[in-house]
């Protein structure tokens, strides 16, 4: 009987441990606060959330309805009393207080709505962000219940979690293409020498397709169509071996639905204007790049992040315009989210590349 009750008290002991450490853990967050996916990094759990930056809202009353996943899902599918939208675009805050509902859910999602410390946030921006940009940022992510808000520069985070040495007294080059931006920056010693930032990245691909469809086929097609197009087919160069891919819209001559059978090839001259402002911004920083830094992007070549980095062929089309390798980077999806935690870990190592705080 008493081996019973002791055992009943260690369970007791077990169970009041772990409601102490969900109170008291996740003191540290890193969010990589994305047009088109935000994704949240627990230093020593690793990424925990990775949903689209869409919210669906009430108009009536304002409620937020839902918030990720399930808004996506009501993306062009809602009756007229409810919204479903993206609060970011071109990687900076369009909707600030839907931006600032959304930052709450993904901290409350990781630390529970119960605490008793608020965690330090810290949240990825572009490279060419303004400092008014930069302070909604900071702002709504203490709003949202963060006890210090860290913004970095993404070329920064992302270097870092592609296991990029930023810290030595080399050169390196990151392309990280998103949904709203291109961020292409050389680095060395921890910080940035010379970037740009171009509000061009996998939204505009998507839309120059619907275009595309529109014009030649006198198809309207939805954002979720033209996504899962460029995920299928979409290539920065032709290929010999093209692939087909039905698609369902909505006739503009007749307003009826209708079917469509697209190639490889189309969707890449779909794509080409977009592509080719990509390439243009890599060439515009390796023209601004010192001579030393250049020898060492040579022989490095540079890393391509980012969903953008997984379309096809891309990496080929930047080495033959440039001249330098490229090579895509380990889960380039994620290699943001991945330096956001590994900078909150070490803070000392990184404080140079932080912009800004806010307590």
């Amino acid at each position: 009987m008493a081996f019973d009750i002791l055992l009943l008290e260690i369970a007791k002991c077990e169970i009041s441990n772990i409601k102490f450490n969900i109170l008291f853990s996740n003191r540290k967050i890193g969010i990589d606060l994305g047009t088109a996916n935000s994704l949240v990094y627990i230093p020593g759990k690793g990424i925990v959330i990775n949903e689209p930056s869409v919210v669906a809202i009430s108009i009536n009353d304002g409620v937020i309805l839902a918030v990720g996943n399930a808004a996506k899902e009501m993306l062009g599918r809602t009756p007229d009393t409810i919204v479903a939208h993206r609060p970011l675009r071109d990687g900076v805050i369009a909707d600030y207080k839907v931006t600032e509902a959304m930052i709450r859910y993904f901290i409350n999602k990781v630390s529970g709505k119960i605490r008793f410390f608020k965690p330090e946030v810290m949240v990825s921006v572009p490279a060419g962000i303004t400092s008014t940009e930069r302070r909604a940022v900071i702002e709504a992510t203490v709003k949202a219940g963060a006890k210090a808000a860290y913004v970095v520069k993404e070329p920064i985070l992302a270097a870092i979690g592609a296991n990029i040495p930023i810290n030595s007294a080399s050169g390196h080059m990151i392309v990280d293409i998103g949904g709203g931006t291109t961020e292409v920056a050389v680095i060395s010693l921890g910080g940035i020498v010379c970037a740009t930032s171009v509000r061009v990245g996998g939204d505009k691909i998507d839309g120059a397709i619907a275009a595309y469809i529109k014009e030649k086929h006198d198809l309207a097609i939805g954002e979720h169509t033209s996504e899962e197009i460029k995920k299928t087919l979409g290539s920065a160069l032709p290929v010999k071996d093209e692939e087909e891919y039905n698609i369902k819209g909505r006739d503009l001559r007749t307003g009826l639905p209708r079917n469509v059978t697209i190639t490889t090839n189309e969707v890449t001259e779909a794509m080409t204007d977009i592509i080719r402002s990509i390439v243009q911004a890599v060439k515009a920083v390796l023209r601004e790049t010192p001579p030393e830094l250049s020898a060492d992007i040579m022989d490095k070549g540079m890393i391509l992040s980012g969903g953008g980095a997984l379309l096809k062929n891309l990496d080929t089309l930047l080495t033959e315009a440039t001249g330098v390798p490229a090579y895509i980077a380990e889960d380039p999806l994620l290699c943001v989210a991945k330096g956001a935690g590994v900078a909150l870990e070490n803070l000392e190592v990184y404080k140079r590349s932080i912009l800004s705080k806010k307590r």
